[in-house]
């Protein structure tokens, strides 16, 4: 049996950190609103049609079935004997959730060593920013013949990828020939949108030309791991079902009605409580293990995302008796915990100073790995490192930090993995993807959307000359023009 992930969080409390930290009363005070809370999530996720309608239907993700999972290693054992590469194309959830995975389960410098990979392929990522020196090395130094591309997109309209797209297409049409759709597999809708339009039309002419996987319906893009991010595990050789076997065993912890007893329900409020009653606006999440650093990243987009909201949510009921979320335009919310991603020990040299004696308005999550996949011993003797294990010191810099901070009063508290694995990692997200839901529960805000995001897009289209943008949007846009006084500029 596996070793769970546990969380501590001593630090949140007053007895730790004095008037900056969680009193029993203010703990009491929250009970009654924290049950609704729980009880509310619970209802929702019981019932199937809500799941995807207000899309909550990752929390199912783990029990994908065991025909699925074999279809898609199917599917990479056949990329892997042909393709020395592969890229993957995305933004957002796309790409942050398969760069965490990447770093996290597969060995350092994966890319770099063959023997590191098993003589599996290199694995790149791309589309995720539109800076036109990263993806313009990469294709000139990547042979096309020996590349295979995954490109990610629910609606295939995504400028970043989108743009990424055309050009990777271009590139193998010129140097792997007519049947380059071949090096191409989309996951998108099933169903909708100009990439699954474009599926449709391609596997009309050629069956193994844009083969496709699907995105599930009621999954969002940050909470998509376990759908989108399939192909890439498989291709880079990590265990799906321990994966899914760590996600579902922190559901079943999550499933308890008392949030005390509920580890990701239990960080949700505390956290809470400390941002409305403390004004601890700032989450740093800070691992202690450099592998899991794009994770602090990815994590980034899943609280920044869910939980910064202009609006309260109101709830109506649908013909069918549901819940239709909408925002309450009447009631502006404008709040939401700003993350931020940080690594031990590195960032011991960095940001630590700001967290030490800066503003006492953040909170520092740490993340503390028991036993390291590697060990290295520092040689020699009569020094003061000599004999020292690197994990060892790893650990001791982590209680160092932490007591730094409660010596000054600032709240902080540990996630602690027994080790990085494909089992604690699954586990690790879906604490952090329950916490984010139950915590859009408290505010009373829905966790699942992300209207922030459209400002950029419509903006963009606008100036690019898309059709069919609604024209309330062009009105906004023309009417509020972004205004450059040179005399500002120097």
């Amino acid at each position: 049996m596996e070793t769970e992930l546990k969380f501590d969080f001593n630090n949140l409390f007053s007895f730790s950190v004095k008037e900056h930290g969680v009193t029993p009363q203010e703990l009491d005070a929250a009970a009654a609103l924290a049950q609704e809370a729980s009880r509310h999530l619970k209802k929702i996720i019981a019932d199937p049609l809500s799941r995807v309608n207000l899309s909550l239907e990752w929390v199912k993700l783990p029990e994908q079935s065991e025909e699925d999972i074999a279809q898609i290693e199917s599917l990479a054992r056949q990329i892997a004997k042909e393709y020395e590469n592969v890229i993957f194309l995305g933004i957002g959830g796309s790409y942050l959730g398969l760069k965490a995975a990447q770093d996290a389960l597969c060995p350092p410098y994966y890319n770099d060593f063959e023997r590191v990979r098993k003589n599996g392929p290199r694995v790149y990522f791309e589309g995720n920013n539109l800076d036109p020196d990263t993806l313009s090395i990469l294709l000139d130094n990547l042979d096309p013949k020996k590349t295979f591309v995954v490109v990610i997109s629910k609606s295939g309209e995504t400028t970043e990828t989108k743009a990424a797209l055309i050009l990777a297409e271009a590139w193998l049409k010129k140097g792997a020939g007519v049947n380059y759709g071949r090096q191409i597999v989309a996951i998108t809708d099933p169903e909708k949108g100009s990439l699954r339009k474009r599926v449709n039309l391609e596997q009309g002419k050629d069956p193994l030309s844009f083969r496709s996987l699907p995105l599930l319906k009621g999954v969002g893009g940050r909470f998509s791991e376990f759908n989108m991010g399939l192909l890439h595990l498989a291709l880079s050789g990590v265990d799906i079902r321990r994966l899914f076997a760590g996600a579902r065993g922190m559901l079943s912890r999550c499933s308890v009605d008392d949030p005390l007893k509920n580890p990701a329900y239990l960080y949700a409020l505390l956290h809470y409580i400390l941002y409305q009653k403390k004004a601890k606006s700032l989450a740093v999440l800070m691992p202690f293990s450099q592998t899991l650093k794009s994770t602090a990243d990815w994590y980034i987009q899943l609280l920044a995302e869910s939980l910064g909201k202009k609006y309260h949510r109101q709830i109506q009921t649908g013909p069918d008796g549901r819940e239709i979320w909408e925002a309450n335009r009447q009631d502006i919310f404008n709040r939401g915990r700003t993350p931020i991603s940080a690594s031990g020990t590195n960032d011991l040299h960095s940001i630590q100073q700001n967290n030490v004696e800066g503003e006492n308005n953040k909170v520092v999550t740490f993340i503390r790995v028991e036993k390291f996949n590697s060990e290295l011993k520092i040689p020699g003797e009569g020094e003061l490192l000599s004999g020292r294990d690197f994990s060892a010191l790893m650990q001791l810099a982590q209680e160092a930090t932490e007591w730094a901070l409660v010596r000054q009063n600032r709240p902080n508290c540990t996630i602690i993995l027994p080790e990085v694995s494909a089992y604690t990692w699954g586990a690790l997200l879906f604490f952090f993807q329950m916490a984010v839901a139950f915590e859009g529960e408290l505010f009373n805000l829905n966790a699942f959307d992300q209207p922030g995001v459209e400002g950029y897009k419509n903006y963009m289209y606008y100036k690019l000359g898309k059709p069919g943008i609604p024209e309330e949007v062009v009105e906004e846009i023309k009417s509020h023009p972004l205004v450059k006084d040179h005399k500002y500029i120097l």
